[in-house]
Order: C-alpha cells, then sequence, then structure tokens
C-alpha cells in the first residue's frame, strides 16, 4: 500500500496540490485495502488520514492495510461538518478533490466550511487521480485476478456439463451464477449475460424468459471475483447442429480474436489495437456489425482504463490487464462474442483466461 501512496504523492506534486480528498469507494479501497460504501481518504505528503462514520471504524481497523500508514478516524454527520477540524491542522493550502465523484451540492458545502479555516484553503479539481495508478497491476493485483480467472473457467466448464435445450437465459444465468459462487467467488463482479437466438444480436442483452432451442447462437458474459477484483469472460455456445450461418461467424470471431491476441504489443494505442481485431471483421464483409470497442481495462472495477477502441489514444503498457473481446451482431439472427482477458508481459499479452473456445 505504501507504494501505491508514494506513487499517489508524485502525482499531487506533478498537480500543484498539497493533500487529495478521495471519495471513489474503488480508490479507497486500492489505497487503504479497505473497502466501505460511505466514507473518505484524505492523502496529503505526510499524512493518510481514513475518514469513516461509527459504522465502519472497528471493522476497518481490523482490516485496512496493516503495512500502510492509514490513520482511522471516526466522523459524525456530512463532510462539511468535520473536514475543516482536519484540515486545519494539516498545514494545507489547496486541497484536490476528484470532481467526477463529488456533487456539486457537496462541492458548495465544502467551500463555505473551508472559508472558516484560519489559513485559506483552495479546493481544486483534479478529476480521478488515482484511475492512472490503477491501471497498472502490482503483483499482489495480478494474483487476485488470476484466482478470479481460475474460478470463472472451472465454474463455466462445470455449467457446460448441465447446460440443456429447454432451459431459459434466466435460468442458466442463475445456474452459472450458483456454480460461480460455491467455487469461491464473492458477488459476481457484474450481472451475468445469456442471451440467446436473435436476443444475441444485443450485445448487453437483459437475460429473459426465452427458452433456448436447437441452433440458437447462445452468447454468455460472466466473470468471478477475488478479494475485491473481477474476471471478464465470454463465450458463444450452440447447442445441437450449428447452421452455416453460425459456423461462418463465429469462424470470423475466432480468427479476429486470435489475431488481436497474437500481436498486441505494449506502447500500442488502444486504437491501434482495436484495429487489429476490427480489420479481420471489416474484411470478411461485417464491419457494420462489430458494435462495440475491442475491450477495456478491468480490476477493482469491471470497465477500467484502458480503453481499447477506435477513438482510444490510450498507450497499452506491461502490466495493463484488459479484455479482447470482438463480435458479430446481426440483428434477427444473433450474434458471436468471443471474449478473454489479457496481461501485457514483456510487451505481448499473455492469457489469463482459459475457457475452451
Amino acid at each position: 500500500m505504501n507504494q501505491r501512496l508514494n506513487g499517489l504523492r508524485q502525482k499531487m506534486t506533478e498537480a500543484g496540490i498539497d493533500a487529495l480528498l478521495i471519495s471513489q469507494q474503488k480508490d479507497r479501497r486500492y489505497l487503504s485495502g479497505f473497502s466501505s460504501t460511505a466514507g473518505y481518504l484524505i492523502i496529503s505528503q505526510d499524512d493518510a488520514i481514513l475518514a469513516l462514520d461509527s459504522r465502519y471504524v472497528e471493522w476497518a481497523r481490523q482490516d485496512a492495510s496493516p503495512t500502510s500508514e492509514i490513520s482511522i478516524i471516526n466522523t459524525k454527520g456530512e463532510i462539511h461538518n468535520w473536514l475543516p477540524d482536519i484540515i486545519s491542522g494539516m498545514g494545507i493550502s489547496k486541497l484536490g478533490f476528484d470532481d467526477t465523484g463529488i456533487t456539486y451540492s457537496t462541492y458548495s458545502k465544502m467551500n463555505i466550511a473551508l472559508d472558516s479555516v484560519e489559513k485559506a484553503v483552495e479546493l481544486v479539481a483534479t478529476g480521478d487521480m488515482v484511475t492512472g495508478l490503477r491501471t497498472i497491476k502490482d503483483a499482489q493485483e495480478l494474483e487476485s485476478m488470476q484466482k478470479a480467472a481460475a474460478v470463472a473457467d472451472a465454474s463455466f466448464e462445470s455449467m457446460n456439463q448441465q447446460i440443456k435445450i429447454g432451459m431459459s437465459e434466466k435460468e442458466l444465468a442463475w445456474l452459472l451464477e450458483r456454480i460461480l459462487r460455491e467455487n469461491g467467488s464473492g458477488s459476481v463482479p457484474f450481472g451475468i449475460i445469456v442471451a440467446s437466438g436473435p436476443n444475441s444480436a444485443f450485445p448487453h442483452h437483459s437475460n429473459s424468459d426465452r427458452v433456448i432451442a436447437p441452433g440458437d447462437p447462445i452468447i454468455i458474459d460472466f466473470g468471478a471475483r477475488i478479494d475485491g477484483y473481477g474476471s471478464d469472460t465470454t463465450r458463444t455456445l450452440c447447442l445441437g447442429e450449428p447452421g452455416d450461418k453460425y459456423k461462418e461467424i463465429y469462424d470470423i470471431v475466432l480468427k479476429s480474436q486470435i489475431a488481436a491476441i497474437d500481436k498486441i504489443e505494449s506502447g500500442m494505442t488502444g486504437h491501434q489495437a482495436d484495429g487489429i481485431a476490427r480489420n479481420v471483421i471489416a474484411d470478411a464483409g461485417y464491419g457494420q456489425y462489430f458494435l462495440h470497442a475491442l475491450g477495456h481495462g478491468t480490476g477493482l472495477v469491471v470497465h477500467e482504463e484502458p480503453k481499447l477502441g477506435e477513438k482510444s489514444e490510450d498507450i497499452l503498457q506491461n502490466g495493463m490487464v484488459f479484455t479482447i473481446e470482438p463480435g458479430i451482431y446481426i440483428p434477427g439472427w444473433g450474434g458471436v462474442r468471443i471474449e478473454d482477458m489479457v496481461v501485457l508481459e514483456k510487451g505481448k499479452t499473455r492469457l489469463l483466461t482459459h475457457v475452451s473456445k
């Protein structure tokens, strides 16, 4: 944790702020090891204070990282009621805050309250300063994500032995979620998607009572969560004899994904990575049916930086974990998506998910 705090402090120095007020749950967990639905983390060059109400104080003393330098304080009331007292003793003149996570109402109340501090404190909007740190996974994070991927792999293979024609999408999604939890996953990182037949033409379909029929394309998007870190995988199945259309579309998507896995390198932009897969699909005549970006980073949040898409200028770097998930979606027929999670190591991708394709 201290290494993460040191990295943040360097960014704070570059931004010209004395301290940073962190409101986002995912960022508090990343920097303190403790996750709560409410609370704040205040980081200066000398202090790190986890500000929590009485519901969480004892829990945090037990679960916050023992290797971190975090102090825990018990707060009462809204932030503007207690923040001035803390800030006044820290010698802060510029306090950064994540303007993507704090409402205008909260900002206004803080601004008024900080006027009462003997030494004037200026609030400085910084955006989500912690996100950039979270894109590069350390060994501990990568271990958790590898475990999550392994749980998801095993769970899907178990589900694959139980799936049958006549099940509804909702039944199949629940079956897989139950197996994931039985195999050790925490709460699933996102709602499992099961899209069958024509429903599979919708990339983010909401599971329905539709019954799976022979020959249907069945998109199943799923993940496990270990130590707060999620995995993300998609497979497309067909029960019974697949038709020629299914075979054609599946083959194109698979070739597209394999090309991206083989050719993506560190130093590429997200746009360049996306183009590798997109060109395969376009050359096959289905470019208009690839409806989303190639992939996204994943970690404490299932969709985070970097972005792999047509307009992304994110630079892919060693230590980043992201998905590679090309797809083709044809209205009235259905779709195929194949998704794996990879980590960039020594300039190349390494698969973290290994479910059979």
